[in-house]
């Protein structure tokens, strides 16, 4: 029996889906080596996309918000949606912390985790509470998912990662009761994140002297390291919604303030203010230390 056209046109797009899900699961099943230039033992490394988007968010303490596909706060170029309990900055901690154990692996490979390093790497003790702790939120990375399309000036897509087969920000996670040790893998696609150096470095050492109840520095310190301008602004409105803040707009200035006030006690920003765009629209205008300043005060610190 002849096709129609729209049968014919149905079975063309059928096909391109296949050819589309085979190169996926081809990409996350083929380990890769990543290589990211700049990125040391005293550095944290995650991918741009993700730093501006509210996936790690300073979310007060307390019963986290469970997403499902939900799409998250990001920029005009990006879309991500996100299946998991809403994350906070301790667990971009934990996470860049992975990435960084990883370094010397294939991405796809098993990497063995030593959980007195991975806590002493974030700036945690290693009682029982903390090994606990470390459990949960092992779990939590391994059972999250998340689709990313970034995209280009013209609005077609860049890439896509997590479309047909899902993207797990921990791909595997298993662990052995006998020593307590556990071994992890990570998704060979966290290279194709990482592509094209879009990717940001944090100074993990000034990172972990960000003081206790300070995530919201720990939030504008990962944002302001995805642009090499020195001086950067962002609405009020777009950092609020990226910060998960749902309290009154006052209280959150007041709290931003206080996060600036503390990257600039680390020599991280000069310093910032709150202002009107010519837009008359409320934003935050950042001024960054200069990298030779940051370096000199850190080698001056020891």
């Amino acid at each position: 029996m002849k096709r129609t056209a729209e049968e014919i046109m149905q079975a063309a797009h059928a096909r391109v889906a296949q050819i589309v899900a085979s190169a996926e699961q081809k990409a996350a099943e083929q380990p890769k080596q990543m290589f990211l230039p700049g990125f040391d033992e005293d550095m944290a490394a995650m991918p741009n996309h993700i730093n501006r988007s509210s996936l790690f968010a300073p979310v007060a303490r307390g019963r986290r918000k469970m997403h499902y596909e939900t799409v998250m706060v990001t920029r005009a170029d990006c879309v991500l949606e996100y299946t998991g309990q809403q994350l906070d900055e301790a667990d971009a901690d934990l996470m860049m912390a992975l990435i960084w154990f990883a370094q010397n692996h294939p991405l796809g490979a098993r990497v063995p985790l030593n959980r007195y390093e991975v806590l002493t790497k974030i700036g945690r003790s290693s009682g029982q509470s903390d090994y606990d702790w470390l459990h949960r939120r092992l779990k939590a990375l391994r059972s999250a998912t998340m689709f990313l399309e970034a995209r280009k000036p013209d609005g077609s897509t860049r890439y896509k990662v997590g479309g047909m087969v899902s993207f797990n920000l921990v791909k595997e996670l298993a662990g052995f009761e006998d020593d307590g040790s556990y071994e992890y893998t990570l998704d060979p696609r966290w290279v194709q994140l990482f592509g094209n150096r879009e990717y940001s470095l944090c100074d993990f050492n000034k990172r972990l002297l960000i003081g206790r109840g300070q995530d919201m520095a720990k939030t504008l310190q990962r944002l302001i390291a995805t642009s090499s301008s020195q001086v950067q602004r962002y609405s009020l409105d777009w950092m609020q919604a990226k910060m998960e803040y749902s309290g009154r707009r006052r209280d959150f200035k007041d709290a931003l303030m206080r996060a600036v006030q503390e990257l600039q006690r680390l020599k991280i920003l000069d310093g910032g203010r709150i202002e009107d765009s010519t837009r008359r629209e409320s934003q935050i205008v950042l001024w960054i230390t200069p990298k030779d300043d940051r370096d000199s005060v850190a080698h001056h610190s020891g």
